[in-house]
C-alpha cells in the first residue's frame, strides 16, 4: 500500500494522501481483503492519471517550444552524415543541461543541425521534462531589439532563464544590425552557466566562436 501513497504524493494529491494513510491505520481483519480490493483499482486510476499529465505536459512543453517542425532522432539519416551518432544519443539523455552546458552544431546548408538540434530538444521534453524554447538567430535579435525600444529590456532574458535549454538557430546566416548582434550575445553572457543553449551555425560564420562566451565545457559535434 505504500505505493500508492507514493502515487498520491507524486501527483500532488496530498489531501487524499493523508487520508489514505488514516485509512491504512483503520484497517481490520475482517476488511483488510476489501481494501486491497479496492487499492487495485486505486492504483489503476493513478496511472492513468499519471500517464494523462504527462501527455497534456509533453503536448504542452511541445507547444510553448515553438519548434517551426517536428523533427526527431529516429527520422535523421547517421549514415549519410559525418555526426558522431553516438555523442548526438548522450546529448539527446539531456545530461548537459543538468550542468548547463552548451552544444554547438556547425556544418553548412543541409547537414541537418537543425533537425538534430529539435530532435535533441524534443527528446528532453518527452522523455526527460524539460522545458525547451526556439529561435532563429535573427527572430532572436529582433525581439531583442524590439524589447528595448519599448522598455521593456531584460523580461525576456527572465523568461529564458527558467528554461532548462534554448535552441539558437541559424546564426551566422542571415546579417542583424548591430545592436541586436550586442543584445543576443549579452543575454547568452546571462544564460551562461545558467541555462544550456545549444546553437546552429555554418562554417563560413566560424568567428561566431570567438564572439560567443565559449568555455572548456561546451560541446561541439
Amino acid at each position: 500500500m505504500s505505493d500508492i501513497l507514493a502515487q498520491l504524493k507524486a501527483l500532488k494529491l496530498h489531501g487524499m494522501a493523508g487520508c489514505y494513510a488514516d485509512l491504512q491505520q483503520q484497517i481490520t481483519p475482517d476488511i483488510a481483503a476489501e481494501f486491497e480490493s479496492s487499492g487495485k483499482m486505486l492504483r489503476q486510476l493513478l496511472q492513468a492519471e499519471a500517464i494523462e499529465r504527462n501527455i497534456r505536459s509533453i503536448r504542452y512543453q511541445t507547444q510553448a517550444a515553438r519548434f517551426p517542425v517536428q523533427r526527431h532522432l529516429q527520422g535523421f539519416d547517421f549514415s549519410q552524415s559525418k555526426v558522431d551518432q553516438q555523442l548526438i544519443r548522450q546529448l539527446a539523455t539531456q545530461e548537459f543541461t543538468a550542468a548547463a552546458q552548451n552544444l554547438v552544431l556547425v556544418g553548412g546548408t543541409g547537414t541537418g543541425k537543425t533537425h538534430l538540434a529539435i530532435a535533441i530538444g524534443t527528446s528532453g521534453i518527452q522523455h526527460h521534462d524539460k522545458k525547451v524554447r526556439f529561435f532563429s538567430a535573427i527572430d532572436l535579435a529582433n525581439s531583442l531589439e524590439r524589447e528595448k525600444s519599448t522598455g521593456k529590456q531584460g523580461r525576456l532574458a527572465l523568461s529564458l532563464l527558467q528554461v532548462d535549454l534554448v535552441i539558437l538557430d541559424e546564426l551566422g546566416y542571415l546579417p542583424f544590425s548591430q545592436a541586436g548582434g550586442a543584445l543576443l550575445f549579452h543575454l547568452l553572457s546571462r544564460l551562461y552557466e545558467r541555462t544550456s543553449v545549444i546553437i546552429t551555425t555554418n562554417l563560413a560564420f566560424a568567428e561566431c566562436e570567438q564572439r560567443i562566451h565559449r568555455r572548456q565545457n561546451d560541446h561541439r559535434v
